[in-house]
């Protein structure tokens, strides 16, 4: 009995019940996958999405990126009824867009419309890379395309922000025919004398960079954007030779002349309002801003 008295105390006590443990709601928390460092979630938000530790740029949805670039409640949707149909009738093509449509709440893969950037109007395009991975078919190339000949009409600006793996390939042909499409578009809009700045954000890729997200006359990316038309492994494959390790990335676009800029996002917005307003006292004789919405 003594001996028990004196028994030796455990140094790690077990938690027997389940119910005790204090579970943390999912999403509270979100991990950067390049530094590792854990963020609460809303403090990443009024980062605008990007790593206080290392600058990493989280993807943004349509809808957020519209947010914090448009001036409030000033946004103005197009075409919001268009959706894909199933031309070739792709095996499971129709019950993947659904799911999309229900994750997403889009009805495709790009928002269009026009709104006011810091009060100058303009016609803007958001991809979302939620949706088919940002994928452009029939339908995103349509309403690509109508956009631009909207500001080709009004004389807005144009801003479309690419995110994209690249042609969708349920569409086949109909969907590398958007390529030609949006980009014959662009030229008209380039007769207009109309400005056009691309946005490229991470990733902007395929069928889509090679057509209209390199034709702007202002092509800025974000920080770290994974940029280019095919993979890596297939181009080292091509020109038999090893790439650098930053091959494919905004910062070595820039340093070879195909971006004119990379602006973190912090700082997109009042980069975009600068642009805007250069343009629109070098289209006006008095100097003034043109009348907003």
């Amino acid at each position: 009995m003594l001996k028990d008295f004196f028994r030796k105390q455990r140094r790690y006590a077990t938690i027997p019940s389940q119910d005790v443990k204090r579970e943390i709601p999912e999403g509270i928390m979100q991990k950067c996958p390049r530094c590792g460092a854990i963020s609460y979630a809303k403090e990443l938000e009024k980062n605008l999405k990007v790593c206080k530790s290392c600058s990493y740029h989280f993807s943004l949805s349509a809808p957020e990126r519209i947010a914090v670039t448009v001036d409030e409640g000033r946004f103005f949707e197009y075409d919001a009824d268009l959706k894909s149909l199933d031309p070739l009738e792709f095996p499971d093509y129709k019950s993947k867009l659904k799911k999309d449509m229900e994750k997403t709440g889009l009805k495709e893969a790009v928002v269009t419309g026009e709104g006011t950037i810091g009060g100058f109007p303009a016609v803007i395009g958001v991809m979302d890379s939620r949706f088919r991975m940002g994928s452009m078919g029939s339908v995103v190339g349509e309403k690509i395309a109508r956009a631009v000949e909207q500001a080709a009409t009004k004389r807005y600006p144009l801003i479309l922000f690419s995110a994209s793996g690249g042609a969708r390939m349920q569409e086949g042909v109909l969907s590398l025919m958007q390529m030609a499409k949006t980009s014959a578009a662009l030229e008209r809009l380039h007769r207009e004398r109309v400005l056009f700045v691309s946005v490229l954000t991470n990733p902007t890729t395929g069928g889509v960079s090679a057509s209209f997200s390199s034709l702007g006359d202002i092509n800025i990316a974000e920080p770290g954007a994974l940029i280019g038309f095919a993979g890596r492994r297939v181009i080292e494959q091509t020109v038999r030779q090893k790439l650098p390790d930053d091959f494919q990335t905004a910062e070595f676009l820039l340093k070879h002349g195909q971006l004119d800029m990379v602006v973190p996002r912090t700082e997109l917005r009042q980069t975009l309002i600068k642009i805007l307003e250069l343009h629109a006292n070098g289209g006006n004789d008095d100097g003034k801003r043109p009348s907003a919405l």
